[in-house]
């Protein structure tokens, strides 16, 4: 059977080491001096509950697949069946071009034909840059075609300090606006709300033991390097996830059963919310010839 998720890249520098899938183009490892900071798989395992994977041109769903562009409907295949959405992109299962593989960075890149609920080509490149104690995530996505189009961006990389458990993990997240999960909905996203009040108020940090969230966050302000930052700490270890300005939202997901892990912790940057391809909220314009370019990384310290 072959591997599901393709040749593996490895990057290093120093003794930090990180590892990329051609299927996806998804992150399977980073650790810094043997210490594990994103939640690894096996490669010859499918990444479980989407780890590290890039989802693109949309994040998250797109209700009943269905959406319009330029008056004309599109109905994408439905890949969440059990709420019949569309989810997390078209990129996931394909298996990306390796255009350069240096010692610390990787770059690969893949074309979105224009394709069933999808009539704008695309192209997309990704970059992996590793230093000493952090890596960096380049986006570059073109539009090909000769119409307009929005799209969005988001990846989903469940985290980790070292052997520390989840729940003894404190989250801080600048967020003030919030998206809760609905498990009841087809849909399954509340209407945005002020986080001032509710359990959703993460901007002072919070210990992860009994919360539960499959939750989109909005509202984030900025640091003073013009980046979003999101935070887990744990004793005198922090580990730092930044995403760049267009990043405007975080869905964090608190899964009791990741493979390999159980309780887990995911931060997924995302440039729009769920459902974005029918509100618009937060999409990439893309005119026909250009593209656009974004960036996050993790940082530890």
């Amino acid at each position: 059977m072959a591997n599901p998720t393709g040749e593996q890249f490895e990057i290093t520098r120093g003794n930090a080491r990180a590892v990329v899938t051609e299927i996806g183009a998804g992150l399977r490892a980073f650790e810094v001096g043997g210490v594990p900071y994103v939640e690894a798989f096996a490669e010859d395992e499918k990444p479980p509950k989407g780890a590290g994977q890039v989802l693109l041109p949309w994040p998250n769903r797109t209700k009943g697949g269905q959406w319009v562009h330029q008056g004309e409907k599109q109905q994408l295949p439905i890949t969440e069946e059990a709420r019949g959405n569309a989810i997390h992109g078209l990129t996931r299962h394909e298996e990306w071009e390796l255009l350069e593989h240096a010692e610390s960075s990787i770059t690969l890149a893949v074309d979105v034909p224009a394709q069933e609920g999808w009539p704008v080509p695309l192209r997309a490149t990704i970059t992996y840059e590793i230093s000493p104690r952090e890596l960096v995530v380049t986006h570059e996505i073109r539009n090909e075609g000769e119409s307009p189009i929005g799209v969005g961006l988001g990846t989903h990389p469940y985290f980790r300090i070292g052997d520390a458990p989840t729940d003894e993990l404190t989250l801080t997240l600048p967020a003030s606006r919030v998206r809760p999960y609905l498990g009841d909905e087809q849909m399954p996203y509340a209407e945005e709300q002020d986080v001032e009040g509710t359990e959703y108020d993460f901007r002072s940090g919070k210990l992860l033991e009994g919360v539960d969230l499959d939750t989109a966050f909005g509202g984030l302000s900025l640091a003073e390097d013009g980046n979003h930052h999101y935070v887990l700490s744990h004793s005198e270890r922090e580990l730092v996830v930044w995403a760049g300005p267009d990043f405007h939202w975080a869905q964090v997901f608190t899964p009791d059963d990741l493979v390999g892990r159980g309780r887990a912790v995911a931060i997924e940057p995302m440039t729009c919310p769920a459902d974005a391809l029918n509100t618009g909220t937060d999409l990439i314009e893309l005119e026909p010839a250009s593209s656009w370019t974004g960036s996050w990384g993790i940082r530890v310290r």
